[in-house]
């Protein structure tokens, strides 16, 4: 017998670039690897060893002929609604549905459904899913990659993109999609001309992506004032943070966004979409509006009263302490023993009867 629980995580999500799934993936394995070892041997996309515990972190068809495993915990993240793809891929009608209705069955397959913010409980269980496999666990970003730098740090990153040492700095990121609202985006820069936005993300899906031809156009021909500098590493995204002076995100529909998580650990503010979804996860630690008027008279607040701009960048570090490496990793930990011991415990019944 083992002395630790084999775990191995399924992914593709770092195959593509610019995509919160692939950070979300990536920062969830690092903290058990280096937070649980003792607990956990982890392994990456590996058939041919025998797990304990199995965690799809993405819906390849090849994972759910995996599932199949009848001795393992089966547990799959839930990035993404069927809901929220309209807006974000553009497929034909017919095959939108087949598709919706399989990522329905791989979540039904799962042993547990975790999902990174509370308020999609109730829509999955509309969908047939058992409330009691459903767990809330939300998304985490490491404070040793993601951390504020120095000013002259700061200085030299924005002279590398063009940008003024006293520019006020608006950033939006994330794939450009109808969904994360970059025509919005657009409208509020030209409202706000006395400030600079950049847009950090692109085409991740390439032409299947929705509104794609109207954002191209966007792309090809925007204000003087708006930069959109595609697709950034995201080893190189602190640099992106840490040049901007406020994280605007128009977005329409999101589950808990990585790029938020990242942001607050460099204490910038947060201008968002009034939606129901950031209320159970940030608390109202941020400013909000529903229309383009207003998201510019957010931002021109903040580029112009000292006062208001250092209580949301007190806002956002409050945000950055609540999602701690010590409290999201022990919510790992009892997650995963709670698993392994359920799914023993029905092996032992089957085999006794």
């Amino acid at each position: 017998m083992r002395e630790k629980i084999r775990i191995i995580m399924y992914s593709s999500a770092d195959k593509i670039d610019g995509q919160g799934v692939g950070s979300a993936y990536l920062e969830q394995v690092n903290l058990i690897k280096e937070g649980a070892s003792d607990l956990f041997d982890v392994e990456i996309n590996d058939w041919i060893k025998t797990p304990d515990i199995q965690h799809f972190h993405t819906l390849d068809p090849f994972y759910f002929l995996k599932m199949q495993d009848p001795k393992a915990a089966c547990i799959v993240y839930c990035h993404f609604l069927p809901d929220t793809l309209d807006g974000s891929i553009n497929i034909p009608a017919p095959f939108m549905k087949t598709f919706q209705s399989y990522v329905i069955s791989f979540y039904k397959a799962a042993d547990r459904l975790v999902v990174v913010n509370p308020i999609f409980i109730d829509e999955l269980v509309q969908y047939g899913i058992e409330r009691e496999k459903i767990y809330y666990i939300p998304n985490y970003v490491s404070k040793d990659k993601f951390y504020k730098k120095s000013n002259e740090e700061r200085v030299a990153i924005r002279a590398k993109y063009g940008l003024k040492e006293d520019d006020f700095v608006v950033l939006g990121a994330g794939q450009v999609q109808t969904r994360k609202g970059v025509l919005d985006f657009v409208d509020v820069a030209k409202k706000s001309p006395d400030v600079q936005f950049v847009w950090a993300g692109g085409f991740s899906f390439g032409r299947i992506t929705d509104g794609y031809e109207e954002l191209k156009k966007i792309q090809e021909n925007h204000p003087n004032n708006v930069h959109f500098i595609g697709i950034i590493p995201r080893e190189e995204m602190i640099d992106i943070y840490n040049m901007s002076d406020v994280l605007f995100m128009p977005s329409y529909n999101e589950l808990f966004p990585m790029t938020i998580l990242e942001a607050v650990n460099i204490h910038i503010p947060l201008v968002l979409r009034d939606l129901d979804l950031y209320k159970n996860i940030l608390f109202d630690h941020y400013m909000k509006d529903i229309s383009n008027d207003g998201f510019a008279q957010c931002i021109k607040t903040l580029k112009e009263d000292s006062s208001v701009y250092e209580t949301y960048a007190k806002e956002s570090e409050k945000i950055s302490e609540f999602y701690s490496k010590e409290n999201v990793l022990s919510m790992w930990i009892d997650f995963y023993l709670d698993a392994y011991k359920e799914k023993q415990d029905k092996l032992l019944k089957k085999k006794s009867k």
